[in-house]
């Protein structure tokens, strides 16, 4: 019998803490990588590209909004990883 995916939760709370873990916890590695690969590079040119006066929060506006979408991305394949771990569960037990 397959075990259970992680909680969804645990996989929320590991991509806000640290970037591109709640993907490695889930066993996508690759993606995780590729995340945090884009944050450093338009968190870069995000603080090259702003003018001097800019706030700490729009020097860094890209790699933030990549960090952003990082953690919505793993948190919503954990869960479809869930709900698609527990269907199956429901159809070999009726």
């Amino acid at each position: 019998m397959n075990d259970p995916p992680r909680n969804p939760l645990h996989i929320l709370i590991a991509a806000i803490i640290l970037p591109a873990s709640g993907h490695v916890l889930q066993g996508r590695p690759q993606r995780g990588l590729m995340f945090l690969f884009f944050i450093i590079i338009l968190g870069w040119a995000s603080t090259h590209i702003m003018p001097a006066d800019a706030s700490f929060f729009g020097k860094h506006i890209g790699g933030l909004f990549v960090y952003g979408m990082s953690i919505i991305d793993a948190y919503k394949w954990s869960k479809i990883k869930l709900e698609t771990w527990k269907h199956a569960q429901s159809q070999n037990n009726p």
